[in-house]
């Protein structure tokens, strides 16, 4: 019954997470219509949503101990309610990288969006401990008696695998996003969601599967084990990696072969119509 009481405790926390984050998007974009710098307020506010559950999915996961099942069927929905929240925002770094290699975003944006990114990375991991010091559950007690820490690393292989998992994670959600425009639109999240949800069971165990640098920053990071030249090298640059390498096939390498682009000119990775944005 514990276990069940946890669960809910913490389904209603991602509930509230969520419905408050959507509540400050929805402000922001009705104070702040005609503002170009909008798009970087709908960043913090999504990349902070994105971390702080992923936070409380990971205690789950970690603390308690969920079934493969249910953990699983979690982050499918949970991943289908980012990609209908976001707004636009892209929460990833190198999804930042990777539309500015398109053209979809200039320097500046780029960069200013990573900025925002890692900021808002920093704020989930600073107010989910004050969240779990509320020990609205057994679970978030239980954690606040450890002090909020992580018990082990969350790499659980030797570097050079570890990174290369996280690569070919990257490798293959940003190679699936790319390609999206290939598939109706009402099919395009869950496609992304389930992509992701396999990726997590296929490298989960030994890296968590999170093939975002912004998110690792906040969630893994802070964990014992490995240095932090260690984590960068595992949660950084084998997901910059792995987008590159995305890049150079389906930009260069398919199409130097087939004579024809993969990648429409006009649209970006997530299969929207090419806009520079300032």
């Amino acid at each position: 019954m514990a276990e069940v009481a946890d669960l809910a405790v913490s389904l209603s926390l991602l509930l509230v997470i969520v419905v408050f984050s959507e509540v400050a998007r929805r402000t922001a974009l009705y104070i702040l219509p005609n503002r170009n710098w909008i798009i970087y307020v709908l960043e913090l506010i999504s990349t902070f949503q994105l971390c702080a559950c992923t936070h409380e999915l990971k205690l789950l996961a970690e603390v308690r101990g969920l079934e493969p099942q249910i953990a699983l069927t979690l982050t499918y929905l949970i991943s289908v309610v980012h990609a209908l929240s976001f707004h636009g925002a892209i929460c990833n770094p190198s999804g930042a990288l990777e539309q500015l290699w398109r053209g979809a975003l200039t320097r500046g944006c780029a960069l200013t969006r990573i900025s925002c990114q890692l900021i808002a990375a920093v704020a989930a991991r600073r107010v989910m401990p004050h969240v779990w010091a509320l020990a609205l559950s057994d679970l978030h007690a239980q954690h606040s008696a450890a002090g909020f820490k992580c018990v082990n690393s969350p790499v659980n292989a030797p570097l050079l695998q570890a990174a290369a998992v996280e690569l070919s994670c990257a490798f293959v959600m940003h190679s699936a996003v790319s390609n999206l425009e290939k598939v109706e639109e009402k099919y395009r999240v869950p496609v992304v969601a389930a992509v992701i949800t396999t990726l997590v069971y296929a490298g989960g165990h030994l890296t968590g599967a999170v093939f975002n640098p912004a998110l690792a920053f906040s969630v893994q990071f802070p964990c014992p084990g490995n240095s932090f030249a260690e984590y960068s090298f595992v949660y950084w640059i084998g997901p910059i990696l792995g987008m590159t390498g995305s890049l150079l096939l389906f930009d260069q390498v398919i199409p130097a072969i087939s004579g024809k682009r993969t990648i429409p000119k006009h649209l970006n990775s997530n299969g929207l119509k090419r806009k520079k944005m300032k």
